[in-house]
């Protein structure tokens, strides 16, 4: 039987062990500084957030090498 979207979503993080990353103004803060390698939003905020957080990206983005962050895949 399908579930709602939030109660299948809490399952999945739960048994993944899946942390969610909230947004932070300091992540917001570096994104204001980020050099305009690359120009999408998003993608900028997932660079900030790892260069913050000290974790590596996971993408095939090969724009994501000119920030000082380490790229998985």
């Amino acid at each position: 039987m399908a579930q709602p979207f939030d109660i299948f979503m809490a399952h999945q993080l739960a048994d993944n062990e899946i942390e969610l990353l909230p947004i932070s103004l300091a992540h917001l803060g570096v994104v204001s500084a980020l050099p305009l390698y690359h120009r999408d939003p998003f993608d900028r905020l997932l660079i900030a957030q790892a260069m913050i957080e000290q974790t590596p990206i996971v993408g095939a983005d090969a724009a994501f090498n000119a920030y000082s962050v380490t790229r998985l895949w």
